[in-house]
């Protein structure tokens, strides 16, 4: 598998577990954490994988401390489409377990490869 292609698999998992996460809001809700990326960062939906650090910072100024539960939901439900078990660790946030997953993914590959 292409480098291109590994990125796609994984940002399609990423958006999927986005929209799942933040269904918790319900529909509207979503779409206002979308809008809000949009008219205030300029960042679409499917752009959020390039902009990590500016979505989380997103959702913490509209939900506080609440972010936290969401992006819990997000990784939980990213970690469940890549096949990996979702273990809580002392000192990581969103953006590490994001890390973790994508260098799970990208080791799986090699494996794959050879």
């Amino acid at each position: 598998m292409t480098q291109a292609r590994r990125g796609n698999s994984f940002e399609k998992a990423f958006l999927e577990a986005v929209d799942e996460g933040l269904s918790m809001l319900g529909e509207s809700g979503r779409d206002v954490v979308y809008l809000r990326l949009q008219t205030t960062y300029a960042i679409k939906r499917e752009d959020i994988i390039s902009n990590l650090e500016i979505f989380a910072q997103c959702l913490r100024k509209i939900f506080g401390s609440g972010a936290e539960v969401i992006e819990k939901a997000i990784i939980k439900s990213l970690y469940g489409k890549l096949g990996m078990k979702f273990v809580e660790k002392k000192g990581y946030g969103f953006l590490e377990y994001l890390n973790e997953a994508k260098s799970a993914v990208a080791v799986k590959e090699i494996h794959r490869a050879n």
